[in-house]
């Protein structure tokens, strides 16, 4: 089959699955920042997104969506470090036009997996994956709190200034990762003509910083209210 056989077929299955990983990341932002605005509106959302048949449906999908990406951006790399065997040590400067983050995607994408892993331990094991087994709720500061109370596990965790560190770091390999992952995915598809090829960067670097105020807000307004809850004590009320 040449879509595994082939450089091109690989690196498309890369970039379709990163495309839809991106859809996800936005509509994940997007729900995030509600939390700022109600904690109410939030839980909501977190009990329609909880066990429910289309949920877990649709975390199947994304986990599938993630594994091929993960799966097809280790065999592009592997496969194009074994071609460049000793030249790859010939030149350690970034050559002219080329970017930074297109030089270090797999190291940053390294990155963004262990901030999932750290995210997915601190929420969803804590939050659907306890509807899934039956729990009545996980415990964090000492008491049990609804898989559904979504705005308990971000008042909690966001108070840490460890954590928040963590995930503002993680927020930023993202935005580099996705510089540059999102206009090269619309390459490799075939929109890559001399005007549209500018136009996607230019959109990608937007999309990338949009998606990133909105995930590192929720972090910094809830280590804020944490600190200081006279001042912003409305945040997530």
């Amino acid at each position: 089959m040449w879509l595994l056989n082939s450089s091109i077929g690989r690196k498309l299955i890369m970039s379709i699955s990163g495309l839809f990983l991106v859809l996800f990341l936005l509509f994940h932002m997007s729900m995030n920042v509600v939390a700022i605005i109600s904690g109410e509106a939030y839980n909501m959302i977190c009990e329609f997104l909880g066990a429910n048949w289309y949920a877990l449906l649709g975390t199947l999908v994304l986990a599938g969506g993630f594994l091929v990406h993960i799966i097809f951006a280790s065999w592009l790399t592997l496969l194009n470090k074994k071609a460049r065997g000793s030249q790859a040590y010939a030149c350690q400067e970034t050559p002219k036009g080329v970017e930074w983050a297109s030089q270090n995607m797999y190291v940053l994408g390294a990155i963004v997996v262990a901030g999932l892993i750290l995210h997915f331990t601190q929420f969803w094991a804590k939050m659907q994956f306890v509807e899934i087994v039956g729990m009545e709720g996980a415990v964090i500061n000492g008491a049990v709190v609804d898989p559904a109370d979504g705005a308990a596990f971000i008042n909690y965790y966001f108070s840490n200034p460890i954590i928040c560190v963590l995930y503002l770091i993680w927020f930023v390999a993202l935005w580099f990762h996705l510089t540059h992952g999102f206009w090269s995915a619309l390459q490799t598809i075939g929109w890559d003509n001399t005007i549209w090829l500018n136009r996607w960067k230019c959109i990608s670097n937007i999309f990338a910083t949009i998606v990133f105020i909105g995930f590192a807000l929720v972090v910094i307004a809830f280590y804020l209210k944490s600190v200081c809850p006279e001042t912003f004590g409305c945040i997530g009320a």
